[in-house]
Order: C-alpha cells, then sequence, then structure tokens
C-alpha cells in the first residue's frame, strides 16, 4: 500500500479540529455583536479566542509549508493563503481577523476529500450570511443615519444582498459596511455561479447515463436482431439440406 505524502497526512489529520476551531471562531466573534453589553472579561477572553483559532491556521499553514518539500511553489500555489496570515499581522484590525480567517477556512475545507461540493457550497453560504450579518451590524449599529440597527435587519440586508436582490430597504451608511456589501454581492455571485454549474454538471452526467443506457440497450437489441438473422440462416440451409436429402432418396428408390 502506497504511503500518503507527509503534508496529505497532516492536512487529513488536522482537517476536523482546524473546522472545530473555525466554529469556535464563530462564537467568539457572534457573542460581543450580538451582545454588545457583554462585560469586558467576555469581550477580552473572545479576542483571544479570536487570536488563537487565527493562530492556529497561521501555524498550519507554516507546518504544511515545512512538509510541502518544494516550498517556493508552495508559496507560489498557496498565495491567498499567506496572504490571510500576513494581511492581519499588518493591520491588527477585527475584522480583517474575520476576513482571513474565512479564507483559510475555505482553503481547508476545498482540500478535504471527505466534504463534497455540495456540502461545501451549503456551508460556505451560511457562513457568508452569518459573518456578513455580523460585520455589517457592529460597523453600521451606531452609524449615524445607518438603518441597520438589528439583528434581524443585518440577515435580512445579507440575504437580499448575496442574492442580488437588493430591496433598498436597508443599505450601509459607511464606507466600510460598503465594502462589506462589495465583498457580499461578488461572494453572492460567485457561489450563486458554482451551484449553477453544479446543477448543469448533474444534469448532463444525468443525460449522459440515460444515452449510455440507451446505446446499450440499443446494442443489445442488435446483437439479438443479428443472432436471430442467423438462426434463420441457419434453419433455412438445413431445411434445404433436409429437402435435398428427400429428393435424393426419392429418385433413388426401386420401383416395385
Amino acid at each position: 500500500m502506497t504511503q500518503l505524502p507527509a503534508q496529505t497526512r497532516w492536512e487529513r489529520l488536522t482537517q476536523w479540529p482546524l473546522l472545530a476551531l473555525a466554529v469556535a471562531f464563530a462564537l467568539a466573534y457572534a457573542v460581543p455583536v450580538v451582545h454588545p453589553g457583554a462585560g469586558l472579561g467576555i469581550q477580552e477572553a473572545c479576542v483571544g479566542v479570536e487570536w488563537v483559532v487565527w493562530g492556529s491556521f497561521a501555524c498550519d499553514y507554516l507546518v504544511r509549508l515545512a512538509l510541502s518539500g518544494q516550498r517556493l511553489r508552495f508559496v507560489r500555489t498557496h498565495w491567498l493563503d499567506l496572504l490571510a496570515v500576513v494581511v492581519p499581522l499588518i493591520q491588527p484590525l477585527r475584522l480583517l481577523r474575520v476576513v482571513s480567517t474565512l479564507a483559510l477556512v475555505g482553503r481547508r475545507a476545498r482540500m478535504a476529500p471527505q466534504i463534497q461540493l455540495t456540502v461545501y457550497v451549503g456551508g460556505a453560504v451560511v457562513g457568508l450570511l452569518m459573518f456578513g450579518s455580523l460585520a455589517v451590524l457592529e460597523v453600521e449599529r451606531d452609524a449615524p443615519g445607518g438603518n441597520i440597527k438589528t439583528l434581524g435587519d443585518a440577515v435580512w440586508w445579507s440575504f437580499t444582498t448575496m442574492t442580488t436582490v437588493g430591496y433598498g430597504d436597508h443599505a450601509p451608511t459607511t464606507g466600510l459596511g460598503r465594502l462589506i456589501a462589495v465583498g457580499l454581492m461578488l461572494s453572492g455571485i460567485a457561489l450563486l455561479g458554482v451551484v449553477t454549474a453544479n446543477i448543469a454538471a448533474w444534469f448532463i452526467s444525468r443525460f449522459e447515463r440515460d444515452g449510455e443506457e440507451e446505446r446499450r440497450q440499443t446494442a443489445l437489441l442488435e446483437t439479438l436482431a443479428q443472432e436471430v438473422r442467423s438462426l434463420r440462416t441457419q434453419v433455412s440451409a438445413l431445411s434445404h439440406a433436409q429437402e435435398h436429402v428427400c429428393e435424393c432418396g426419392t429418385r433413388s428408390a426401386p420401383l416395385p
């Protein structure tokens, strides 16, 4: 049995623990936003969890880099991972930690062989809706003239934005809120394209299977028809041979 490369073994070993850390990150990010009046200790604990989760994904990147064997090639092919690791260090903005951690989680989820495309797309939709709602609520709640004041408003706005419906009853007024809106729009269009392509691929594969089955049945019927024709030819040949034998026997029979 062929042994898997060290990098692949590491990725499979750490897949579910990192996803569990991502869930912890989501909870740590959501608590201060949903309950802004939470105590200082709770807020500091949530920030600490966010940094620990981001640090875990950063360490995961460094380990995979060390195990790759071709570090320059790994950096070139995983430049988005590197960007997600480096950006929060340059500017420790909370929203950048959210974006970078989401990018790292998404990259690792796509590499997991046990995570199918449908599950990945569904998780991405739920994650973007949740984090988009929380991010815009955090930015817009205290903005002068803003109309996204509650979690319900934020979820409704995120849903209409991702689906590109855009009713306009709720809209961000700050620059950062509009930047979040742009990211959510682009993500929604990309995910919609993936879903559409997945559905189209399913129909095409179904039609191909049906066509293959029809061709197989046609070939079977053609084979049976050829066998029937062959049997008819053989029966006809035997019948002619029998008639010839009977005629020869009749001629050679002596007169009484």
